[in-house]
Formats: structure tokens, C-alpha cells, sequence
């Protein structure tokens, strides 16, 4: 049933309701999107760049718009879609990121999900091409379900990873304040 309710999940992502998209960087985001059977709506989108080059468009869907990371960390369902454009992103280099916004989401005490941080970044093993798409649904009270490209890659319960994989892109020590604004729906691209 877990296995049917995941499969469901991933469809729903593979087919967002393109009643309208925004062009970013080349990269068509959905201004909505079904995950978990909930409706969706495009709260914010933005480039994450760094030395001058574009590496990905990062978006973030919410039941309704919120301008805060309180108000999304208290939201049933978050929603954070990463698509690469740039084939300067490698695995490797993905997981060190992920690994170093965990720590700056925590402010550098990881070790209460030490373990659920090496199972996440384990996902980024496989070769990261350009035009790849990372989706991650966040179920408050339940945990994270990360997509790529449309399929299951594996699931971490857990409020507390749910909150710090969130404060990767929207807390306040955030890689990039420009994107983080822009998922916020504060700064438009």
C-alpha cells in the first residue's frame, strides 16, 4: 500500500497542472502542482548561482502563498523542486552542498540526524546531468520523499530533518539569500 501511495505520489509530480508556467533561467516552472493528493500553488522560484553561473532553478509549492519560514514550516505540505541547469553539478558536488546547508540549517549540530543526512545525501550517488529535476515533499509531522526526474528515490521520517532540509533554502543562513527571498515569494527573477 506504502509502495501504491509513493507510485501515486510521483505521477502526480510528473504531471503538474501547467495551467500557467513562469520561464526561469530557461526552465519552465509550474505555477501549480498536485503532491500527496493536495493541491499545490507556485509560492516562489529563483536561480542558485554561484561565481556568475546559474547552477539551478530552485521552486517551492505550498498548499496557499507564504511569505516566512515559520509560516511554511507550519504548513502540512511543503514542496522544494531543484532543476539543474548546469553540467558544472556533479554528484559529488551536490552532496557536499546538501551536506554543508545542512549544518548551516542547524548551525552546525547535526549529529540528531546525522544518520538521516548520510541516507539523504546517498541519493545524490547517481550521475547529475543537466536538466535533472530533485523533488522534495516535506510532510510536516512525517518527514521528506525525494523524486528525481519523476521517480522514488527514498523516504526519511522525521520532523526534525523535514525543518533542517527546509532552512537548506529558506532559513536564514540559506546558501544564497537572493533565491531565498525569491522561494519566499519576496524578490521576483
Amino acid at each position: 500500500m506504502k509502495l501504491l501511495a509513493l507510485i501515486g505520489l510521483s505521477l502526480s509530480l510528473m504531471l503538474p497542472l501547467l495551467a500557467q508556467a513562469s520561464m526561469i533561467a530557461d526552465v519552465d516552472v509550474a505555477e501549480q502542482m498536485t503532491a500527496a493528493e493536495q493541491p499545490l500553488v507556485l509560492n516562489g522560484a529563483g536561480i542558485r548561482s554561484k561565481f556568475f553561473m546559474d547552477l539551478y532553478v530552485g521552486s517551492l509549492y505550498l498548499p496557499t502563498k507564504m511569505h516566512t519560514l515559520e509560516d511554511v514550516l507550519a504548513q502540512p505540505i511543503a514542496v522544494i523542486q531543484l532543476t539543474i541547469t548546469s553540467g558544472m553539478i556533479s554528484s559529488n558536488k551536490m552532496r557536499n552542498g546538501i551536506t554543508e546547508g545542512f549544518e548551516a540549517a542547524t548551525d552546525n549540530d547535526t549529529h540528531f540526524i546525522a544518520k538521516d543526512i548520510e541516507h539523504f545525501t546517498q541519493l545524490f550517488a547517481d550521475e547529475i546531468v543537466e536538466g535533472d529535476q530533485f523533488t522534495f515533499v516535506t510532510q510536516k509531522g512525517k518527514g521528506v520523499t525525494s523524486i528525481k526526474n519523476g521517480q522514488v528515490q527514498g523516504e526519511i521520517v522525521g520532523e526534525a530533518f523535514r525543518q533542517a532540509l527546509l532552512k537548506i533554502w529558506l532559513g536564514e543562513e540559506s546558501a544564497q539569500q537572493s533565491l531565498r527571498e525569491a522561494m519566499l515569494g519576496k524578490a521576483s527573477n
